[in-house]
């Protein structure tokens, strides 16, 4: 059964009980928390190197007023009891490193794999920290990196479309005619069309609506930049999804690579820069298919967490509290 902690506010209407009495009563009298010993540096760090697993995630996550904390969980636990391996104030590298390092080498020495995203500071601390273990970063990192460019020339031309129709708009009032905006032939403007074609381009064409797919149709016929770049991306995603051997997939890699240096689209060169600079843990993905989703839904759990308990008054008390849960 999965980890559900249960905020003392919210037995306040079944049990007819004062929530927030029952809060003060048992961080002082019935928890453990006036005894803990990790309270002068629980802000700071918490590590438990007992949890520690052969399969790891690092992530970084914002507790309470965009303040970042970087985690480390492991995968076996599932989101469980044992699930939180580190969780340290910040996301320096030389801070993370010096708290994980507190975990004896001869435990760190056992991770095998470790999934992170594409920051220096999460590699930098991984290799330091985890010398023995593959790095595999996040496929799901690459490929945003990928919508976010097919965003971008979408959002240009929807910038277009805007001025385009506002200068008709003028044009039209100073010669004092009424202004009637050219419509597509699914009843879109230009700009309700780029507007409304978001969604659209982060599925593959297979799973469109008959509505979409007409949109795409116009989309497309209207602006061809977008076709190709929407072409590299869903190029991209077959890439992750189709192949499974990590050699096959460093020829796909690099064919697709070749593409994007001829499409000439200068966001994209962005990505394969980036992709370049980081070939060989993209490609370690191809090893166990190993992904950073574990770690998405604990930070998902935490947040949660802290939204039933309407905010975070007390940082200490609520580590005392994850240490509890997930420690």
């Amino acid at each position: 059964m999965d980890t559900c902690p249960i905020p003392a506010q919210s037995l306040e209407r079944h049990y007819h009980i004062d929530g927030a009495q029952l809060e003060r009563h048992y961080k002082d009298h019935l928890s453990d928390y006036r005894t803990w010993t990790a309270c002068d540096h629980a802000e700071s760090w918490l590590v438990f190197p007992e949890n520690i697993g052969f399969r790891l995630s690092i992530d970084e996550t914002s507790l309470s007023n965009g303040e970042l904390y970087t985690i480390v969980t492991n995968k076996a636990a599932k989101g469980k009891k044992g699930a939180l391996v580190a969780i340290v104030e910040g996301t320096t590298s030389d801070i993370v490193i010096e708290a994980l390092e507190k975990i004896p080498e001869e435990k760190r020495n056992q991770v095998e794999e470790v999934t992170l995203d594409m920051a220096d500071s999460m590699h930098r601390t991984v290799k330091r920290c985890f010398p023995k273990a593959i790095r595999v970063i996040d496929r799901f990192h690459v490929q945003k990196l990928a919508y976010d460019a097919l965003q971008e020339i979408r959002i240009a031309h929807r910038w277009d479309a805007i001025n385009e129709e506002t200068d008709a708009m003028e044009e039209a009032k100073l010669s004092d005619q009424k202004y009637i905006p050219q419509i597509l032939e699914n009843g879109d403007s230009k700009k309700q069309l780029l507007a409304r074609s978001r969604y659209l381009l982060f599925k593959s064409a297979e799973k469109w609506t008959d509505k979409q797919k007409h949109r795409a149709k116009i989309l497309f016929e209207l602006y061809p930049d977008i076709q190709k770049a929407y072409a590299l991306t869903h190029s991209l995603r077959m890439i992750f999804s189709k192949n499974s051997i990590k050699d096959a997939a460093r020829l796909s890699l690099a064919r697709w690579y070749n593409q994007v240096s001829e499409s000439g689209f200068k966001s994209f060169n962005t990505i394969s820069a980036t992709i370049y600079e980081h070939y060989d843990d993209i490609l370690n993905f191809f090893i166990n298919r190993s992904t950073n989703a574990s770690a998405e839904s604990f930070n998902a759990k935490i947040k949660a967490f802290r939204a039933s308990l309407r905010g975070i008054t007390d940082m200490k008390f609520f580590l005392f509290r994850v240490a509890n849960i997930w420690g």
